[in-house]
């Protein structure tokens, strides 16, 4: 294996950082010494580096596939930054452009090159990587092969010819949302059986999750955001149309926001998407079933507006906000209509096999949901990381809901579905217990039954809640296939029957809820606030000059960092985490000044003593 040395010395003059996280150093290790790997590491943990530093220490070119655009160009944009030759070659290159890519790589000017992988597995595109010494196959987003994965693309299938066509050219494939049944998909149809197989875990601690059950969701969207004017986020809302309303509102309320989806023309999509990475709008509304692919670090919240489909997507989803390890928001606003919508999407589908795939997943996003549980602990379980205490970070460990005894009304509703011949959805029955004269009801004569109106003291909202628990902990079941009807399960007979007593959660008040995530906005103090923001509008100025997004000169929690440390000089600048060489000799002086000038209220313009210290 390679110098652990060495391996360092690239880690801190080339990225800036002073130590690896586990696994890194021995996944780095063992590909530069040309094995195979597979990695699992949750998004933020720190993939790209398990690649990008055997690519500086192995001879050759490194491929990185990757399925996004906007991702490769991040990359690569924060790859040049720290001083290395990388590139990429996709459809939003000209003729020309992609002439000097092409130029480079056979001039061995390049040590990495993002493709997609449609060009990657092109006759033409293989025939130039033989005839050249390739160091590496790094495979990102590797969840994409497999039928199993929540975001499957057949491009990716054909990847499993690289072990074929290369055989000595180690290969590593990497993903951060990949439950056991995808892992072992991935590792057979990639054909790296012999691979070393490493799981990082799942867990972003500094993520604070909070599902709030959905009953004014903009206004309960607006109060969230009230604190976080200042902040960038995603909103992920379930269809084009909601999107562009949600952004629209958001706007019309003094928030900036723009909207993001497939539907809109490739210019405007550009738009928003660097507006965004560079800080000229903080808030983008998008489709969850559209990957923004942003490798965006300074994310502090991400809001799902209506329910993903899949734990891998909400994971994944939420695993953009927080890149940077700052303490980051995670809201989802459910639902049972969602889950109504989500199902019609899933099932209109000619492929049997995929929908009851998906199927499968979207009741366990519902589970998640609808869990009295830590969430982090069901999050996580899910992907096999069982942990045994819960997190002290997420909305039921902080906010844990009131238990009571709820055997007479679950005996009440599990009576009513019986009554009313396990046939009809969670709201006729709510209007059947609550004694509802409704057309429908009469029609059916439902008024006659005799569950009418036993539950009339008891308010919809909270028969909703009762209900979901009640299908939750498997006393109904809800079958979609004929419009949510709800049915008894076996275990409904012992309650019916007054065996056992039924514990549930009490509803939560949604408007306190909303007060205590509100409270929570602003994240790590433990720096000098007014600095931050002083170093913040000097990055924002540096990066528009260069036209970067503001996080590719240096992220927040580099600046966090400087404005609790407050360097100096170049050598304590040096100990900031993500201060590499490379960027060090070129920020280093006006970060160093603009500090001084902070500490010693120097007037803007004039020189420093920091800056005459400073030696390039």
């Amino acid at each position: 294996m390679s110098d652990p040395a060495t391996i360092h010395q690239t880690l801190k003059t080339i990225f800036g950082f002073h130590e690896f996280r586990a696994p890194q150093q021995e996944v780095i290790e063992r590909v530069v010494a040309g094995e195979d790997v597979f990695l699992v590491m949750p998004t933020g943990g720190g993939k790209s580096l398990c690649y990008q530093i055997p690519a500086l220490h192995r001879e050759g070119l490194t491929i990185v596939v990757s399925p996004l655009i906007a991702l490769m160009k991040d990359q690569v944009d924060g790859l040049v930054a720290n001083g290395v030759r990388a590139a990429f070659l996709n459809s939003s290159l000209t003729a020309a452009e992609a002439g000097r890519v092409f130029q480079q790589m056979d001039a061995g000017a390049l040590d990495l090159l993002y493709v997609a992988p449609e060009r990657l597995m092109m006759t033409d595109f293989l025939e130039r990587l033989a005839s050249h010494k390739m160091a590496l196959f790094a495979i990102d987003e590797a969840h994409c092969i497999s039928q199993w994965g929540h975001d499957f693309r057949p491009e990716y299938t054909q990847l499993g010819r690289l072990r074929e066509l290369f055989p000595d050219v180690p290969l590593i494939a990497m993903t951060a949302t990949a439950d056991p049944e995808t892992r072992k998909d991935i590792i057979r149809q990639l054909g790296i059986e012999h691979a070393s197989v490493y799981v990082a875990g799942f867990d972003r601690p500094n993520i604070t999750y909070t599902v709030m059950p959905k009953q004014k969701p903009f206004v309960q969207l607006g109060s969230f955001l009230a604190g976080r004017r200042s902040e960038a986020g995603i909103v992920y809302a379930l269809s084009r149309k909601r999107v562009e309303q949600v952004a629209e509102r958001l706007q019309a309320a003094g928030f900036s926001a723009a909207a993001y989806h497939a539907g809109l023309a490739d210019d405007e999509r550009k738009r928003v998407q660097e507006a965004f990475q560079r800080d000229d709008i903080r808030i983008v509304v998008a489709t969850v079933a559209f990957g923004m692919g942003i490798d965006k670090s300074n994310v502090r919240f991400v809001v799902h507006y209506d329910m993903p489909k899949s734990v891998e997507s909400y994971y994944q989803e939420t695993g953009r906000a927080g890149r940077d390890g700052l303490p980051s928001e995670a809201l989802m606003l459910f639902g049972m209509g969602d889950v109504m919508t989500a199902r019609k999407l899933v099932e209109n589908s000619d492929n049997a096999e995929r929908v009851r795939i998906e199927l499968q997943k979207l009741n366990a996003m519902v589970a998640y949901a609808e869990a009295l549980t830590c969430r982090r602990r069901a999050l996580l379980s899910y992907f096999g990381d069982q942990r045994e205490h819960d997190c002290g970070n997420c909305d039921i460990c902080t906010d844990p809901p009131e238990r009571f005894d709820a055997t007479e009304q679950a005996r009440k509703a599990l009576s009513c579905v019986y009554r009313v011949g396990e046939r009809f959805g969670m709201m006729h029955v709510i209007e059947v217990l609550r004694g509802s004269k409704n057309q429908r009801v009469l029609d059916l004569k439902h008024d006659r039954l005799s569950t009418w109106g036993i539950g009339s003291g008891t308010a919809a909202a909270e028969w909703e809640n009762i209900f979901r628990q009640l299908i939750h902990l498997g006393y109904l079941v809800q079958d979609f296939t004929r419009f949510g009807a709800l049915g008894l399960s076996a275990a409904a007979r012992p309650v019916l029957k007054g065996e056992i007593p039924v514990t549930l959660g009490r509803p939560r008040d949604v408007v306190k809820a909303i007060e205590r995530v509100k409270k929570r906005a602003g994240g790590r103090k433990d720096y000098d606030q007014a600095l931050f923001e002083v170093l913040r509008a000097l990055r924002k100025q540096i990066a528009d000059a260069a036209s970067v997004p503001p996080f590719v000169v240096f992220s927040d929690a580099t600046l966090a960092d400087m404005a609790s440390q407050m360097p100096g000089d170049a050598y304590e600048l040096r100990q900031v985490s993500g201060v590499g060489e490379h960027k060090l000799n070129r920020y280093g002086r006006a970060f160093l000044e603009a500090i001084h000038e902070y500490r010693y209220s120097i007037a803007p313009g004039e020189r420093s003593d920091s800056a005459e210290r400073y030696t390039d």
